[in-house]
């Protein structure tokens, strides 16, 4: 689903104009990403019962060039994950 088709739908189900459901949805993913900036601490942001953004590290390690089989190395990076709250996996039939 693209972003411009979650804005309609986010209109459509609160019986809003497209410019409301854009600036609702600006500001959620404005404060997920507020929220992932405080949490550097411990890398972790909850949602409430939508579920919990994880900041994890990753270490710098060896691979393959699959083309040539060259070894090269990876640089370590950080990676953001989320995971589920158990309300919405029963909500997904999960």
């Amino acid at each position: 689903m693209s972003k411009a088709e979650f804005i309609e739908n986010v209109a459509a189900a609160g019986d809003m104009s497209k410019a409301e459901a854009k600036r609702a949805v600006e500001l959620v993913f404005g404060e997920i990403e507020a929220g992932l900036k405080r949490a550097k601490k411990d890398g972790k942001f909850t949602v409430g019962t939508f579920g919990t953004f994880t900041i994890t590290k990753r270490a710098a390690r060896k691979g393959r060039n699959p083309q040539t089989g060259e070894e090269i190395k990876i640089k370590a990076k950080k990676s953001l994950r989320f995971k589920p709250s158990a309300q919405l996996k029963a909500a997904a039939g999960c």
